[in-house]
């Protein structure tokens, strides 16, 4: 990323986490390593999903993976992820699914699939002269 000014924008729009929380944080991960048996693949995925929840909420992350996947990770990780994070983190706003899926109205037919959004996984900058919702 070489635009010093887009990297400032979506370097503000990261959830700001106190010493405690990232403290809390790592030390779920490693909790979540030391019980862990399995594929270090989904265990990858799993932390993955953790620190992405943070950041972006559970709407996004409902938006990003099936179902299935979501249960998956969330028992690796022992959370429910709707308990667990904030509906929309500061991060959401890059969300092209979850903006469209506002636009829509509708956003559990877009998690559902019954409302197909292309690019629903994808992010893109903060746009400094869009207002936030």
């Amino acid at each position: 990323m070489s635009d010093p000014s887009r990297m400032e924008r979506n370097l503000a729009a990261l959830a700001q986490l106190s010493d405690e929380q990232k403290i809390a944080a790592f030390d779920k991960v490693g909790t979540v390593i030391a019980g862990f048996a399995g594929s270090l693949e989904d265990l990858e995925k799993a932390v993955g999903m953790l620190m992405m929840g943070y950041h972006f909420g559970w709407k996004v992350l409902l938006l990003v993976h099936s179902k299935r996947t979501i249960k998956k990770y969330e028992k690796i990780l022992d959370i429910d992820i709707k308990e667990f994070f904030p509906a929309e983190g500061p991060s959401a706003k890059r969300s092209m699914g979850l903006g469209l899926a506002k636009q829509i109205g509708n956003f559990w037919q877009v998690v559902s699939g019954d409302i197909k959004v292309e690019n629903r996984r994808s992010i893109e900058d903060v746009d400094p002269d869009k207002k936030s919702d």
